[in-house]
């Protein structure tokens, strides 16, 4: 071994055995008056070379062993003047001397006993020069030591150093369960520094452990040319916890990719980090993680991503309950690295019982989400997904077949304003149903902004339909309560303003504050003939704080035409000349219901035994929403009264080309009935026909 080195090391001055670059260099000429030799000795952050007569004196901060501090090797016997070089090697921790034709690995090979009590001669070294990486070379003047102080990115890292650096943060760990974003921030900066630490600590053998109560690190070796087909390793098991241990299988694409993107390297360096704390990683949606486990896994200096074989991180616990969806995710950090979320893009979940396995294409932090889903049967999925794709078809072809009815039959002047309004609320449902229907596959295709664009689309036709079913109310309002009331200039133009440019400018604000509120969704809603939890897809909100806001806009939507209706029962009661009539129109109540959109207060019911009948419920009444203003084609009656005081009404008799049970025409009634109070009851027509006052 000497002997090669002896034939390489000379003519390779400024490069290293490994054909890098060194980190540090020292050359001098020394003039051997005696036999003598070097002793290698620890400094704590220097590199020091001493010349006396006796010995040659290197110390430096880079010794692995520090408890056995001193080194000696035996100098050439021969006199006279030598030219020698220290080198210093980073990359693979080394620290070689070249001394005329012999070379020395110093502190790893045997050496001889080291002479205590050396008499110090000094004699000076002379044509000296240095240099460190990425400077230039500099001659110095001779003398007989020169002391060169290490830069911080130099200086070695030992197991000591590690176990601080843990210690610290394992105690702000256990000190900070629940950290707010500023905490969290600090947290994974220090995370990021025990990174850096471990990268280059220096290692007793091929793998080690550092271990602390909720932090353990793990540092695995591997050399290029000895690089496994797959590196498997696994984590010692705690039967207390609830996730008991994990496993990782690196494939072999990943060092063959590392490889790639470096052709010199000394080592392949691997880091586990094993966490058991979620105080670092917490979104917004104060997501709740498997057992609190977060596992890193990196390879150091290398950026892995779209591999082409899986990382496999399997994660051992406790039986799951039934109404828990396992998914594994991984920690994204924002642009600002000042917050983050659990995202699921580039990993699929295998289930068991008592595994769960994550296979993901780059490396990162991983957990496995627990995403609660409600107790639903597969026959009860696919019951209400036949519902609800064939209700909201019909609803589709309904509303916009009214629309074109309503388009050509409302010629009238005095229906204008309301015909309108129905039919605005009748083009939010069509583009609610048509965006609804298309979202599933939109999230299932491979093109994310596809899916931010159909999620968006699809929030603004939910707000425009939320918004024009309370612009019904409103309309409502002024027929039954004002009825009076008087004329507005532009009045259906600032309706649609309002209708359309509301959840406009509520959609474009949530997309320009970030561009991921809106992408896939994912929803945890039933258990498949096996057992197991399946999750549907679809493309939507993934802002939670956005997602209750609009909960908030809706319920807001509801209580109004909530109290639109309880004005119109209180007007009802007081018609008790028309018995017959008031009694009929209690019933056609329930057809306003749904006009005003009051059915979609069944969604606030979804909990405990009222979970299935409200899925039906909601499903059936509100998927077939945009059927019931079809009904009102045919209760178009002409009344008329004047917008300033002046009253009068005449009927007027049409066919029907629908059930004529629409919440439209039971709105009309309503209005007949509180503005002629002392009006005839309608004549008896065909079958099919109707007989309505209305007031515009």
């Amino acid at each position: 071994m000497k002997v090669l080195l002896l034939l390489l090391l000379p003519p390779l001055q400024g490069v290293g055995a490994s054909g890098r670059q060194e980190d540090f260099r020292f050359c001098g000429d020394r003039n051997q008056t005696k036999n003598s030799s070097v002793i290698y000795e620890h400094s704590s952050a220097n590199i020091s070379i001493e010349n006396m007569a006796q010995a040659l004196v290197i110390r430096s901060p880079f010794l692995t062993n520090r408890i056995n501090s001193s080194y000696q090797y035996s100098l050439p016997t021969t006199l006279g003047r030598y030219r020698f070089c220290v080198y210093w090697f980073k990359a693979n921790r080394t620290l070689w001397l070249a001394y005329g034709k012999q070379s020395f690995f110093l502190g790893h090979e045997p050496t001889d006993g080291v002479t205590r009590g050396l008499e110090k001669t000094r004699a000076s070294i002379f044509n000296v020069s240095y240099v460190f990486k990425g400077q230039k070379n500099t001659s110095l003047e001779n003398a007989s030591e020169y002391i060169f102080p290490v830069p911080p990115e130099m200086m070695p890292v030992w197991k000591q150093d590690v176990e601080d650096e843990l210690a610290a943060l394992d105690g702000l760990l256990a000190r900070v369960p629940s950290a707010g974003s500023k905490a969290q921030r600090s947290l994974r900066h220090k995370l990021g520094a025990l990174e850096r630490t471990l990268a280059q600590v220096e290692l007793g053998g091929q793998n080690q452990t550092f271990g602390k109560a909720a932090l353990r690190a793990t540092v695995l070796s591997i050399s290029p040319t000895q690089a496994p087909r797959h590196l498997a390793f696994a984590s010692p098991k705690e039967e207390s916890r609830e996730v008991q241990g994990f496993a990782v299988d690196l494939p072999s694409s990943l060092f063959v990719m590392a490889k790639k993107k470096e052709e010199e390297v000394v080592e392949h360096r691997v880091l586990l980090v094993d966490i058991n704390s979620q105080a670092m990683f917490q979104d917004e949606n104060s997501s709740h993680i498997l057992g609190d486990k977060v596992v890193g896994i990196s390879l150091v200096d290398t950026v892995v991503a779209n591999l082409s074989e899986p990382v496999v991180l399997t994660f051992f616990h406790n039986r799951l309950p039934r109404n828990v969806t396992p998914r594994c995710v991984f920690w994204r950090e924002d642009g600002t690295a000042s917050s983050g979320n659990w995202d699921s893009y580039g990993c699929t979940t295998v289930e068991g019982d008592t595994r769960t396995d994550c296979r993901c294409n780059h490396l990162t932090y991983f957990a496995v989400l627990m995403v609660s889903s409600p107790e639903i049967s597969y026959l009860h999925r696919d019951s209400l997904s036949i519902i609800t794709y064939i209700g909201c078809l019909i609803s589709a072809l309904a509303s916009i077949s009214t629309i074109f009815f309503l388009y050509f039959r409302s010629k009238q002047r005095d229906q204008i304003t309301s015909m309108h309004i129905h039919m605005n609320l009748l083009g939010a449902i069509f583009l609610l149903d048509f965006t609804f229907l298309i979202s599933e596959h939109l999230a299932s295709s491979s093109s994310q902004a596809a899916c931010r664009a159909g999620g968006l689309f699809l929030h603004f036709s939910l707000l425009s339909c939320l918004t024009w079913m309370g612009i019904e109310g409103y309309n409502l309002y002024r027929l039954v309560i004002e009825v009076f009331n008087a004329y507005h200039d532009y009045f259906l133009l600032k309706l649609c303003l309002v209708g359309w440019g509301l959840p406009f400018f509520c959609v474009m604000l949530i997309f320009l504050a970030n561009w991921t509120n809106y992408g896939p969704f994912y929803i945890p809603v039933y258990e498949s003939v096996g057992g197991r939890s399946t999750n549907a897809t679809m493309c939507w909100l993934t802002s939670p704080p956005a997602h209750y806001m609009t909960l908030c806009y809706a319920g807001l939507i509801l209580l109004f035409n909530v109290l639109v209706l309880v004005a119109v029962v209180v007007v009802l009661r007081k018609t008790r000349q028309q018995q017959r009539r008031a009694r009929r129109d209690w019933v056609t109540v329930l057809g306003l219901t749904c006009l005003l959109g009051t059915t979609w207060g069944t969604a606030f019911c979804a909990f405990g035994v009222l979970l299935v009948p409200q899925l039906y419920l909601f499903t059936i009444l509100n998927s077939l929403q945009g059927q019931h203003p079809g009904g009102i084609l045919g209760e178009e009656g002409v009344p008329s009264s004047s917008r300033r005081g002046t009253e009068g009404a005449h009927r007027t008799n049409c066919v029907t080309p629908q059930v004529c049970s629409s919440a439209f025409g039971t709105s009309a009634r309503i209005a007949a009935s509180a503005a002629h109070p002392t009006a005839a009851p309608p004549d008896s027509g065909a079958a099919g026909s109707a007989s309505v006052f209305s007031v515009n």
